[in-house]
């Protein structure tokens, strides 16, 4: 019993020196703008160029009557 008293004694005096805190967790919004308008307008660009560009050197049919 002497030897687990002071043995106790630093074990108690050891432990009662941690200090633990907690704070809340703040969760925030993330915002994010992702702005596509641009890459869709110059693919539509892109694809309806090709088309406008062929559309120029192609002639109309001439109208038949049925």
């Amino acid at each position: 019993m002497r030897k687990l008293a002071p043995l106790l004694a630093l074990a108690l005096g050891a432990t009662g020196c941690v200090t633990v805190r907690t704070e809340p967790i703040e969760v925030k919004p993330i915002h994010i703008t992702v702005d596509v308008n641009v890459r869709m307008q110059n693919a539509l660009e892109d694809f309806f160029g090709d088309l406008d560009r062929r559309s120029a050197t192609l002639r109309e049919l001439p109208e038949s009557d049925n």
